[in-house]
Protein backbone atom coordinates (compact mmCIF):
# COMPACT_ATOMS: atom_id res chain seq x y z
CA UNK A 1 0.00 0.00 0.00
CA UNK A 2 1.61 3.37 -1.07
CA UNK A 3 0.16 7.11 -1.00
CA UNK A 4 1.92 10.37 -2.30
CA UNK A 5 3.12 13.25 -0.05
CA UNK A 6 1.06 16.53 -0.16
CA UNK A 7 2.71 18.46 2.56
CA UNK A 8 6.23 18.83 4.51
CA UNK A 9 6.97 20.73 7.60
CA UNK A 10 10.18 19.69 9.26
CA UNK A 11 9.52 16.34 10.60
CA UNK A 12 6.28 16.11 9.71
CA UNK A 13 4.70 14.96 6.77
CA UNK A 14 1.61 14.44 5.27
CA UNK A 15 0.55 11.84 3.08
CA UNK A 16 -3.43 10.82 0.78
CA UNK A 17 -3.95 7.68 -0.53
CA UNK A 18 -3.31 5.82 2.38
CA UNK A 19 -6.60 3.97 2.97
CA UNK A 20 -5.97 1.06 4.28
CA UNK A 21 -2.98 1.92 6.28
CA UNK A 22 -3.50 2.25 10.70
CA UNK A 23 -2.37 4.56 13.45
CA UNK A 24 1.05 4.08 14.67
CA UNK A 25 2.23 1.83 11.52
CA UNK A 26 5.39 2.35 10.05
CA UNK A 27 6.07 3.36 6.99
CA UNK A 28 8.78 4.12 4.37
CA UNK A 29 9.30 7.88 3.25
CA UNK A 30 10.60 8.94 -0.32
CA UNK A 31 13.06 7.61 -2.32
CA UNK A 32 15.54 7.20 0.45
CA UNK A 33 12.85 5.03 2.56
CA UNK A 34 13.25 7.48 5.23
CA UNK A 35 11.79 5.49 8.65
CA UNK A 36 8.16 6.82 9.42
CA UNK A 37 5.30 6.33 11.98
CA UNK A 38 1.29 7.17 11.52
CA UNK A 39 0.71 10.15 14.17
CA UNK A 40 -3.45 10.44 12.65
CA UNK A 41 -5.73 9.40 9.97
CA UNK A 42 -8.31 11.39 8.35
CA UNK A 43 -9.71 9.79 5.49
CA UNK A 44 -6.83 8.69 3.09
CA UNK A 45 -4.66 11.59 4.35
CA UNK A 46 -2.20 10.12 7.24
CA UNK A 47 -0.15 12.30 9.33
CA UNK A 48 3.54 10.95 10.04
CA UNK A 49 6.05 11.44 11.80
CA UNK A 50 9.41 11.05 10.39
CA UNK A 51 12.58 9.80 12.23
CA UNK A 52 15.06 11.25 10.30
CA UNK A 53 15.85 14.43 8.67
CA UNK A 54 13.19 15.60 5.55
CA UNK A 55 15.08 18.14 3.98
CA UNK A 56 14.87 17.38 -0.11
CA UNK A 57 10.93 15.69 0.24
CA UNK A 58 8.55 17.24 -1.55
CA UNK A 59 5.14 16.84 -2.71
CA UNK A 60 4.55 13.89 -4.90
CA UNK A 61 7.70 11.18 -2.89
CA UNK A 62 6.29 7.79 -2.41
CA UNK A 63 5.29 6.81 0.99
CA UNK A 64 4.95 2.59 1.48
CA UNK A 65 3.33 1.64 4.53
CA UNK A 66 4.71 -1.63 6.79
CA UNK A 67 1.38 -2.58 8.09
CA UNK A 68 3.00 -3.15 11.58
CA UNK A 69 3.97 -0.39 14.29
CA UNK A 70 7.49 0.44 15.69
CA UNK A 71 8.48 -2.61 17.86
CA UNK A 72 12.26 -3.61 18.58
CA UNK A 73 14.29 -6.62 18.22
CA UNK A 74 14.60 -8.34 21.43
CA UNK A 75 17.34 -10.89 22.22
CA UNK A 76 20.91 -11.83 22.89
CA UNK A 77 23.49 -8.72 21.58
CA UNK A 78 21.60 -5.86 23.31
CA UNK A 79 23.84 -5.77 26.03
CA UNK A 80 26.68 -3.25 25.71
CA UNK A 81 25.10 -2.08 22.78
CA UNK A 82 24.45 1.67 22.29
CA UNK A 83 21.33 2.99 19.59
CA UNK A 84 19.43 5.69 18.37
CA UNK A 85 16.15 6.55 19.50
CA UNK A 86 14.86 3.75 16.97
CA UNK A 87 17.44 1.15 17.67
CA UNK A 88 19.40 1.50 15.16
CA UNK A 89 23.22 0.23 16.37
CA UNK A 90 25.27 3.34 16.22
CA UNK A 91 28.12 1.70 16.17
CA UNK A 92 27.79 -0.65 14.08
CA UNK A 93 26.60 2.18 11.34
CA UNK A 94 29.60 4.04 12.01
CA UNK A 95 31.56 1.06 10.71
CA UNK A 96 29.72 1.09 7.70
CA UNK A 97 29.01 4.69 7.15
CA UNK A 98 31.69 6.71 8.97
CA UNK A 99 30.95 9.55 11.69
CA UNK A 100 27.51 10.89 10.07
CA UNK A 101 24.43 8.47 9.77
CA UNK A 102 23.52 8.47 6.28
CA UNK A 103 19.52 9.14 5.81
CA UNK A 104 17.61 5.73 5.04
CA UNK A 105 20.54 3.17 6.48
CA UNK A 106 18.88 0.00 7.09
CA UNK A 107 20.96 -1.38 10.10
CA UNK A 108 19.50 -4.30 11.98
CA UNK A 109 19.72 -3.68 15.74
CA UNK A 110 21.07 -7.24 16.34
CA UNK A 111 23.75 -8.64 15.09
CA UNK A 112 22.74 -11.13 12.09
CA UNK A 113 26.15 -12.98 11.92
CA UNK A 114 27.01 -13.11 15.28
CA UNK A 115 26.99 -16.76 16.82
CA UNK A 116 25.78 -17.41 20.21
CA UNK A 117 26.03 -20.73 22.52
CA UNK A 118 22.21 -21.50 22.96
CA UNK A 119 21.92 -24.05 25.75
CA UNK A 120 18.30 -25.81 26.41
CA UNK A 121 16.80 -25.56 29.84
CA UNK A 122 13.79 -27.96 28.71
CA UNK A 123 13.63 -31.29 26.66
CA UNK A 124 11.35 -32.35 23.35
CA UNK A 125 7.67 -33.39 24.80
CA UNK A 126 7.70 -30.48 27.25
CA UNK A 127 4.45 -28.41 27.96
CA UNK A 128 5.09 -24.97 27.57
CA UNK A 129 3.45 -21.37 27.61
CA UNK A 130 3.92 -17.50 26.54
CA UNK A 131 7.10 -16.84 29.17
CA UNK A 132 8.15 -19.98 29.97
CA UNK A 133 12.45 -20.42 29.52
CA UNK A 134 13.24 -22.70 26.96
CA UNK A 135 16.83 -21.94 26.87
CA UNK A 136 19.75 -19.57 27.94
CA UNK A 137 22.88 -17.94 26.62
CA UNK A 138 25.75 -16.35 28.36
CA UNK A 139 25.61 -13.04 26.52
CA UNK A 140 28.29 -11.21 28.88
CA UNK A 141 30.56 -12.66 31.52
CA UNK A 142 27.47 -10.79 34.08
CA UNK A 143 24.34 -11.49 32.42
CA UNK A 144 22.87 -14.74 31.71
CA UNK A 145 20.31 -14.18 28.42
CA UNK A 146 17.09 -16.22 29.04
CA UNK A 147 15.36 -17.17 25.76
CA UNK A 148 11.60 -17.17 26.62
CA UNK A 149 8.48 -18.40 24.33
CA UNK A 150 6.73 -15.45 22.76
CA UNK A 151 3.58 -13.93 24.46
CA UNK A 152 0.78 -15.30 22.52
CA UNK A 153 2.38 -19.29 22.17
CA UNK A 154 1.87 -22.17 24.14
CA UNK A 155 1.91 -25.81 22.86
CA UNK A 156 4.61 -29.04 22.90
CA UNK A 157 7.86 -28.49 22.45
CA UNK A 158 8.06 -30.80 19.60
CA UNK A 159 11.87 -30.50 19.21
CA UNK A 160 14.85 -28.56 20.89
CA UNK A 161 18.47 -27.95 20.14
CA UNK A 162 21.89 -27.24 21.80
CA UNK A 163 24.37 -25.66 20.01
CA UNK A 164 25.81 -22.44 17.90
CA UNK A 165 23.22 -20.14 16.72
CA UNK A 166 22.75 -16.72 15.36
CA UNK A 167 19.07 -14.83 16.73
CA UNK A 168 17.53 -15.91 13.13
CA UNK A 169 18.30 -19.49 13.38
CA UNK A 170 15.85 -21.85 14.51
CA UNK A 171 16.62 -23.43 17.95
CA UNK A 172 13.28 -24.74 18.91
CA UNK A 173 9.85 -26.36 17.21
CA UNK A 174 6.60 -25.56 19.30
CA UNK A 175 3.54 -27.00 18.13
CA UNK A 176 0.33 -25.39 19.25
CA UNK A 177 -3.04 -26.69 20.52
CA UNK A 178 -4.39 -26.42 17.23
CA UNK A 179 -1.43 -28.54 15.70
CA UNK A 180 0.13 -25.50 13.91
CA UNK A 181 4.02 -25.79 14.23
CA UNK A 182 6.26 -22.42 14.86
CA UNK A 183 9.46 -22.32 14.62
CA UNK A 184 11.13 -20.56 17.99
CA UNK A 185 14.21 -18.79 17.27
CA UNK A 186 16.35 -16.47 19.98
CA UNK A 187 14.90 -13.25 18.40
CA UNK A 188 11.54 -11.58 19.27
CA UNK A 189 9.93 -8.32 18.54
CA UNK A 190 7.54 -6.32 19.95
CA UNK A 191 6.10 -3.02 19.70
CA UNK A 192 7.57 -0.54 22.07
CA UNK A 193 4.17 1.77 22.66
CA UNK A 194 2.88 -1.72 23.86
CA UNK A 195 3.62 -2.69 27.91
CA UNK A 196 4.84 -5.82 28.12
CA UNK A 197 2.33 -8.30 29.98
CA UNK A 198 2.52 -9.84 33.73
CA UNK A 199 0.51 -12.09 36.07
CA UNK A 200 0.59 -9.66 39.05
CA UNK A 201 2.40 -6.00 40.36
CA UNK A 202 3.16 -5.88 44.02
CA UNK A 203 3.35 -3.40 46.34
CA UNK A 204 7.18 -2.25 46.13
CA UNK A 205 8.45 -3.88 49.77
CA UNK A 206 12.47 -3.35 49.39
CA UNK A 207 14.75 -0.21 48.74
CA UNK A 208 17.13 0.25 45.86
CA UNK A 209 20.09 0.39 47.76
CA UNK A 210 21.68 3.42 45.81
CA UNK A 211 24.78 3.81 48.15
CA UNK A 212 24.09 7.57 47.96
CA UNK A 213 23.50 8.67 51.91
CA UNK A 214 21.16 10.83 51.00
CA UNK A 215 18.62 9.17 48.87
CA UNK A 216 18.90 5.69 50.70
CA UNK A 217 18.70 7.02 54.62
CA UNK A 218 16.36 9.96 53.53
CA UNK A 219 14.34 9.57 50.32
CA UNK A 220 14.74 6.19 49.20
CA UNK A 221 13.18 4.55 46.37
CA UNK A 222 12.20 1.27 46.41
CA UNK A 223 12.95 -1.33 43.50
CA UNK A 224 10.01 -1.03 41.27
CA UNK A 225 9.32 2.53 42.03
CA UNK A 226 9.52 5.78 40.12
CA UNK A 227 11.79 8.75 40.66
CA UNK A 228 12.25 11.83 39.39
CA UNK A 229 15.66 14.42 39.58
CA UNK A 230 14.45 17.95 39.10
CA UNK A 231 16.92 20.50 38.56
CA UNK A 232 18.65 23.28 37.03
CA UNK A 233 21.73 23.34 34.85
CA UNK A 234 24.95 22.54 36.38
CA UNK A 235 23.35 21.25 39.68
CA UNK A 236 24.81 17.47 39.25
CA UNK A 237 21.84 15.54 37.70
CA UNK A 238 24.36 13.84 35.03
CA UNK A 239 26.20 12.49 38.12
CA UNK A 240 23.22 11.81 40.03
CA UNK A 241 22.24 9.49 37.24
CA UNK A 242 25.85 8.14 36.88
CA UNK A 243 26.25 7.08 40.28
CA UNK A 244 23.21 5.19 40.05
CA UNK A 245 23.33 3.80 37.25
CA UNK A 246 27.00 2.15 38.94
CA UNK A 247 25.78 1.55 42.46
CA UNK A 248 22.30 0.58 42.47
CA UNK A 249 21.45 -3.06 43.11
CA UNK A 250 20.10 -4.09 39.87
CA UNK A 251 21.10 -7.04 37.25
CA UNK A 252 20.48 -4.41 34.07
CA UNK A 253 20.97 -0.41 33.50
CA UNK A 254 18.85 0.77 30.55
CA UNK A 255 20.45 4.56 30.08
CA UNK A 256 18.37 6.51 27.90
CA UNK A 257 20.03 10.03 26.59
CA UNK A 258 17.20 11.60 24.96
CA UNK A 259 17.65 15.01 23.90
CA UNK A 260 20.60 16.05 26.30
CA UNK A 261 23.26 18.00 24.30
CA UNK A 262 26.01 15.76 22.66
CA UNK A 263 29.30 16.61 24.21
CA UNK A 264 27.25 15.70 27.78
CA UNK A 265 26.42 12.71 25.79
CA UNK A 266 29.58 11.99 24.53
CA UNK A 267 31.38 11.96 28.26
CA UNK A 268 28.64 8.76 29.20
CA UNK A 269 29.65 6.58 26.28
CA UNK A 270 33.20 7.41 26.68
CA UNK A 271 32.96 7.30 31.01
CA UNK A 272 30.66 3.99 31.05
CA UNK A 273 32.79 1.44 29.10
CA UNK A 274 36.03 2.66 32.02
CA UNK A 275 33.42 2.68 35.12
CA UNK A 276 34.40 -1.03 36.61
CA UNK A 277 31.07 -2.44 38.17
CA UNK A 278 31.67 -2.67 42.17
CA UNK A 279 29.42 -6.08 42.29
CA UNK A 280 31.55 -8.29 39.17
CA UNK A 281 34.74 -6.14 38.77
CA UNK A 282 33.89 -6.19 35.18
CA UNK A 283 33.02 -3.15 32.95
CA UNK A 284 29.72 -1.82 33.50
CA UNK A 285 28.74 -1.82 30.26
CA UNK A 286 28.60 -5.86 30.55
CA UNK A 287 24.86 -4.93 32.27
CA UNK A 288 24.42 -1.35 30.57
CA UNK A 289 22.45 -0.44 27.01
CA UNK A 290 22.81 2.72 26.08
CA UNK A 291 20.29 4.77 23.88
CA UNK A 292 21.80 8.04 22.89
CA UNK A 293 19.44 10.16 21.15
CA UNK A 294 21.48 14.07 21.43
CA UNK A 295 19.81 17.13 20.61
CA UNK A 296 21.09 17.61 17.43
CA UNK A 297 18.99 14.69 16.36
CA UNK A 298 15.84 14.11 14.41
CA UNK A 299 13.51 15.19 17.22
CA UNK A 300 11.40 12.66 16.51
CA UNK A 301 13.42 10.10 17.30
CA UNK A 302 13.52 11.21 21.07
CA UNK A 303 10.13 11.24 20.96
CA UNK A 304 10.74 7.02 20.52
CA UNK A 305 13.50 6.68 22.57
CA UNK A 306 12.18 6.38 25.95
CA UNK A 307 9.58 3.74 24.80
CA UNK A 308 12.38 1.82 22.49
CA UNK A 309 14.08 1.76 26.11
CA UNK A 310 11.46 0.45 28.53
CA UNK A 311 10.46 -1.83 26.40
CA UNK A 312 13.93 -3.43 26.21
CA UNK A 313 13.74 -3.04 30.17
CA UNK A 314 10.52 -4.81 30.32
CA UNK A 315 11.98 -7.46 28.45
CA UNK A 316 15.15 -8.45 30.86
CA UNK A 317 12.14 -7.38 33.56
CA UNK A 318 10.39 -10.50 32.25
CA UNK A 319 13.68 -12.46 33.20
CA UNK A 320 12.99 -12.43 36.57
CA UNK A 321 16.06 -9.46 36.56
CA UNK A 322 15.99 -6.10 37.89
CA UNK A 323 15.71 -3.42 36.06
CA UNK A 324 16.46 0.43 35.74
CA UNK A 325 15.64 2.28 33.69
CA UNK A 326 17.55 5.74 33.34
CA UNK A 327 16.09 8.80 31.21
CA UNK A 328 17.38 12.28 30.62
CA UNK A 329 16.13 14.08 30.53
CA UNK A 330 12.05 13.49 30.12
CA UNK A 331 12.19 17.53 29.60
CA UNK A 332 13.80 17.34 26.45
CA UNK A 333 11.32 14.39 25.49
CA UNK A 334 8.69 16.81 26.11
CA UNK A 335 9.86 19.44 24.20
CA UNK A 336 9.68 16.77 21.24
CA UNK A 337 6.40 16.08 22.17
CA UNK A 338 5.32 19.76 21.72
CA UNK A 339 7.08 20.53 18.53
CA UNK A 340 4.87 17.39 17.06
CA UNK A 341 1.85 18.59 18.77
CA UNK A 342 2.46 22.10 17.57
CA UNK A 343 3.19 20.82 13.43
CA UNK A 344 0.39 18.70 13.89
CA UNK A 345 -2.15 22.44 14.67
CA UNK A 346 -3.20 20.47 17.83
CA UNK A 347 -4.99 23.04 20.37
CA UNK A 348 -1.51 23.97 22.86
CA UNK A 349 -2.17 23.67 26.79
CA UNK A 350 -0.07 25.60 29.20
CA UNK A 351 3.23 26.65 27.73
CA UNK A 352 2.61 25.53 24.57
CA UNK A 353 3.19 21.56 25.86
CA UNK A 354 0.13 19.69 24.01
CA UNK A 355 -2.89 18.99 26.84
CA UNK A 356 -1.81 15.29 26.97
CA UNK A 357 1.47 16.11 28.46
CA UNK A 358 0.46 14.44 31.50
CA UNK A 359 -1.05 10.89 30.54
CA UNK A 360 1.99 10.46 27.97
CA UNK A 361 4.43 10.85 31.08
CA UNK A 362 1.79 8.53 33.25
CA UNK A 363 2.31 6.24 30.15
CA UNK A 364 6.00 5.70 30.63
CA UNK A 365 6.35 6.06 34.52
CA UNK A 366 3.60 3.34 34.77
CA UNK A 367 5.53 0.74 33.08
CA UNK A 368 7.77 0.67 36.02
CA UNK A 369 7.01 -1.71 39.46
CA UNK A 370 8.03 -4.95 40.75
CA UNK A 371 5.71 -8.06 38.96
CA UNK A 372 5.05 -11.60 38.77
CA UNK A 373 6.42 -12.41 35.37
CA UNK A 374 3.85 -14.56 33.08
CA UNK A 375 5.53 -18.06 33.13
CA UNK A 376 3.43 -21.16 34.08
CA UNK A 377 7.44 -22.29 35.33
CA UNK A 378 7.35 -20.81 38.55
CA UNK A 379 6.98 -17.74 40.13
CA UNK A 380 9.72 -15.75 38.89
CA UNK A 381 10.18 -12.07 39.88
CA UNK A 382 11.57 -9.28 38.40
CA UNK A 383 11.09 -5.78 38.68
CA UNK A 384 11.47 -1.92 36.98
CA UNK A 385 12.62 1.12 38.64
CA UNK A 386 12.86 4.60 36.65
CA UNK A 387 14.17 7.25 37.25
CA UNK A 388 13.62 10.24 35.24
CA UNK A 389 15.51 13.78 35.12
CA UNK A 390 13.68 16.62 34.16
CA UNK A 391 15.56 20.22 33.27
CA UNK A 392 12.95 23.24 33.68
CA UNK A 393 14.34 26.34 32.66
CA UNK A 394 15.96 28.45 34.86
CA UNK A 395 15.25 25.56 37.51
CA UNK A 396 11.52 26.79 37.82
CA UNK A 397 9.66 23.79 39.00
CA UNK A 398 6.38 25.47 38.52
CA UNK A 399 6.81 24.58 34.97
CA UNK A 400 4.41 22.00 33.16
CA UNK A 401 6.84 18.75 32.99
CA UNK A 402 7.81 19.30 36.72
CA UNK A 403 4.44 19.60 37.78
CA UNK A 404 2.74 17.09 35.46
CA UNK A 405 6.26 14.28 37.16
CA UNK A 406 5.69 15.19 40.15
CA UNK A 407 2.03 14.18 40.41
CA UNK A 408 2.89 10.68 38.73
CA UNK A 409 6.17 9.73 40.64
CA UNK A 410 6.92 9.00 44.35
CA UNK A 411 10.19 10.08 45.17
CA UNK A 412 11.43 13.45 44.00
CA UNK A 413 14.36 14.11 44.49
CA UNK A 414 14.98 18.53 43.61
CA UNK A 415 18.40 19.49 42.78
CA UNK A 416 19.41 23.11 44.25
CA UNK A 417 21.70 25.10 41.84
CA UNK A 418 22.52 27.25 45.68
CA UNK A 419 23.76 23.70 46.79
CA UNK A 420 26.10 23.22 44.08
CA UNK A 421 27.34 26.22 44.27
CA UNK A 422 28.60 25.88 47.78
CA UNK A 423 30.43 22.77 46.36
CA UNK A 424 27.43 20.30 48.37
CA UNK A 425 26.92 17.16 46.65
CA UNK A 426 24.67 15.64 46.13
CA UNK A 427 22.79 19.08 45.45
CA UNK A 428 19.21 17.25 46.82
CA UNK A 429 17.79 19.79 48.49
CA UNK A 430 16.84 18.47 51.80
CA UNK A 431 13.93 20.82 52.56
CA UNK A 432 11.81 20.21 48.92
CA UNK A 433 12.49 16.34 48.40
CA UNK A 434 10.42 13.58 49.53
CA UNK A 435 9.81 10.17 49.26
CA UNK A 436 6.45 8.28 49.92
CA UNK A 437 7.52 4.60 49.45
CA UNK A 438 8.92 5.54 53.52
CA UNK A 439 5.60 3.14 54.99
CA UNK A 440 6.23 0.71 53.05
CA UNK A 441 9.47 0.58 53.48
CA UNK A 442 9.17 0.68 57.08
CA UNK A 443 9.04 -3.45 57.33
CA UNK A 444 11.98 -4.13 55.60
CA UNK A 445 14.45 -1.47 57.26
CA UNK A 446 12.91 -2.57 60.55
CA UNK A 447 13.86 -6.33 60.12
CA UNK A 448 17.28 -5.52 58.26
CA UNK A 449 18.82 -2.09 59.96
CA UNK A 450 16.84 -2.30 63.42
CA UNK A 451 13.84 0.05 65.03
CA UNK A 452 15.76 2.75 65.52
CA UNK A 453 16.85 3.50 62.15
CA UNK A 454 13.76 5.42 60.49
CA UNK A 455 13.15 7.30 64.15
CA UNK A 456 17.05 8.41 63.81
CA UNK A 457 16.32 9.58 60.14
CA UNK A 458 12.88 11.12 61.29
CA UNK A 459 15.23 12.92 64.30
CA UNK A 460 17.59 14.47 61.43
CA UNK A 461 15.15 16.08 59.18
CA UNK A 462 13.75 17.69 61.96
CA UNK A 463 16.96 18.72 62.87
CA UNK A 464 17.30 20.23 59.47
CA UNK A 465 13.98 21.58 59.03
CA UNK A 466 14.63 23.59 62.64
CA UNK A 467 18.38 24.76 61.16
CA UNK A 468 16.20 26.62 58.03
CA UNK A 469 13.75 28.72 61.29
CA UNK A 470 16.82 29.24 63.19
CA UNK A 471 19.21 30.27 60.40
CA UNK A 472 16.23 33.20 59.77
CA UNK A 473 17.00 34.21 63.25
CA UNK A 474 20.35 34.35 63.54
CA UNK A 475 20.51 36.77 60.16
CA UNK A 476 18.52 39.07 62.50
CA UNK A 477 20.63 38.50 65.81
CA UNK A 478 23.36 36.56 65.18
CA UNK A 479 24.39 33.12 66.50
CA UNK A 480 25.89 33.65 70.16
CA UNK A 481 22.42 35.17 71.72
CA UNK A 482 20.59 31.59 70.76
CA UNK A 483 20.15 29.57 73.79
CA UNK A 484 23.02 26.65 74.24
CA UNK A 485 19.80 24.48 73.31
CA UNK A 486 19.28 25.45 70.04
CA UNK A 487 23.18 26.71 69.36
CA UNK A 488 23.86 22.86 69.34
CA UNK A 489 20.59 22.01 67.09
CA UNK A 490 22.67 24.63 64.64
CA UNK A 491 26.00 22.61 64.85
CA UNK A 492 24.52 19.18 64.97
CA UNK A 493 22.34 19.97 61.44
CA UNK A 494 25.79 21.26 60.23
CA UNK A 495 27.26 17.76 60.72
CA UNK A 496 24.17 15.83 59.09
CA UNK A 497 24.94 18.28 56.42
CA UNK A 498 28.81 17.83 55.71
CA UNK A 499 29.51 14.79 57.48
CA UNK A 500 26.19 12.47 56.45
CA UNK A 501 24.54 13.92 53.81
CA UNK A 502 27.34 15.77 51.28
CA UNK A 503 29.23 12.93 49.73
CA UNK A 504 32.23 13.23 46.92
CA UNK A 505 31.64 10.70 43.94
CA UNK A 506 35.36 10.54 43.18
CA UNK A 507 36.80 9.80 45.91
CA UNK A 508 36.53 5.52 45.85
CA UNK A 509 35.84 5.32 49.86
CA UNK A 510 33.14 7.95 49.87
CA UNK A 511 31.69 7.04 46.54
CA UNK A 512 29.61 4.27 47.88
CA UNK A 513 27.69 3.83 51.97
CA UNK A 514 26.56 0.35 52.46
CA UNK A 515 23.26 0.56 54.34
CA UNK A 516 25.11 -0.84 57.66
CA UNK A 517 27.49 2.09 57.38
CA UNK A 518 24.76 4.70 56.97
CA UNK A 519 22.91 3.36 59.74
CA UNK A 520 25.90 3.05 62.04
CA UNK A 521 27.48 6.83 61.03
CA UNK A 522 23.68 8.76 61.55
CA UNK A 523 23.50 7.38 64.68
CA UNK A 524 26.64 8.48 65.84
CA UNK A 525 26.03 11.70 65.11
CA UNK A 526 22.62 11.45 66.58
CA UNK A 527 23.82 10.22 69.55
CA UNK A 528 26.81 13.34 70.16
CA UNK A 529 23.68 15.49 69.95
CA UNK A 530 22.18 13.49 72.56
CA UNK A 531 25.05 13.72 74.82
CA UNK A 532 25.81 17.61 74.48
CA UNK A 533 22.30 17.99 75.34
CA UNK A 534 22.76 16.10 78.78
CA UNK A 535 25.54 17.67 79.41
CA UNK A 536 24.10 21.32 78.82
CA UNK A 537 21.32 20.33 81.35
CA UNK A 538 24.26 19.96 83.66
CA UNK A 539 26.06 22.93 83.09
CA UNK A 540 28.75 22.34 80.43
CA UNK A 541 30.27 25.06 77.94
CA UNK A 542 29.01 24.23 74.62
CA UNK A 543 31.96 25.88 73.02
CA UNK A 544 33.89 23.19 74.74
CA UNK A 545 31.49 20.59 73.51
CA UNK A 546 32.00 21.49 70.01
CA UNK A 547 35.69 21.21 70.25
CA UNK A 548 36.30 18.45 71.99
CA UNK A 549 38.86 16.10 69.51
CA UNK A 550 35.95 13.30 68.97
CA UNK A 551 33.89 15.84 67.26
CA UNK A 552 37.21 16.28 64.47
CA UNK A 553 36.49 12.46 63.89
CA UNK A 554 32.77 12.22 63.48
CA UNK A 555 33.87 14.64 60.30
CA UNK A 556 36.61 12.44 58.96
CA UNK A 557 34.32 9.12 59.87
CA UNK A 558 33.02 8.85 56.06
CA UNK A 559 36.12 8.74 54.59
CA UNK A 560 36.96 5.70 57.13
CA UNK A 561 38.51 2.42 54.86
CA UNK A 562 34.95 0.15 54.32
CA UNK A 563 37.46 -3.05 55.85
CA UNK A 564 37.59 -0.92 59.20
CA UNK A 565 35.17 1.23 59.45
CA UNK A 566 32.74 -0.60 62.12
CA UNK A 567 36.10 -1.05 65.11
CA UNK A 568 36.75 2.75 64.00
CA UNK A 569 33.02 4.11 64.26
CA UNK A 570 32.95 2.45 67.72
CA UNK A 571 36.24 3.45 68.77
CA UNK A 572 35.43 7.28 67.82
CA UNK A 573 31.89 6.63 69.96
CA UNK A 574 33.32 5.37 72.97
CA UNK A 575 35.81 8.75 72.78
CA UNK A 576 33.38 10.50 72.15
CA UNK A 577 30.88 9.74 75.39
CA UNK A 578 34.18 10.05 77.66
CA UNK A 579 35.38 13.20 76.58
CA UNK A 580 31.44 15.06 76.42
CA UNK A 581 31.44 13.17 80.52
CA UNK A 582 34.61 15.39 81.19
CA UNK A 583 33.31 18.48 79.65
CA UNK A 584 29.99 17.87 81.84
CA UNK A 585 31.63 17.25 85.08
CA UNK A 586 33.80 20.47 84.22
CA UNK A 587 30.84 22.30 83.82
CA UNK A 588 28.97 20.79 87.16
CA UNK A 589 32.32 21.95 88.81
CA UNK A 590 32.17 25.35 88.03
CA UNK A 591 28.63 26.25 88.67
Amino acid sequence: MSGKIVKVSGPLVVAAGLSDANMADVVRVGEQKLIGEILTMNGDSASIQVYEETSGLGPGAVVETTGAPLSVELGPGLIENIYDGIQRPLEEIMKIAGATIQRGMQVPALSREKKWDFTPTVEAGAAVSAGDLIGTVQETAVVLHKIMVPVGLKGTIESIQAGSFTVLDTVAVLRDENGDKHELTMMQKWPVRVGRPYKHKYPPKAPLCSGQRIIDTMFPIAKGGTAAVPGPFGSGKTVVQHQLAKWADVDIVIYIGCGERGNEMTDVLREFPELKDPRTGESLMKRTVLIANTSDMPVAAREASIYTGITIAEYFRDMGYDVAVIADSTSRWAEALREMSGRLEEMPGEEGYPAYLSSRLAQFYERAGSVSCICSDGDRRGSLTAVGAVSPPGGDLSEPVSQATMRIVKVFWALDASLAYKRHFPAINWLNSYSLYLDSLKPWFDEHLGKTFLIDRDKAMSLLQEEASLNEIVQLVGKDSLSPADQLTLETAKMVREDFLQQNAFVDVDSFSEYDRQEKLLAMILRYDSLCRAAILRGADVQALFEIPSRERIGRAKSVESSTYQAEYADIAAQMEREIEAVAERGEAEA
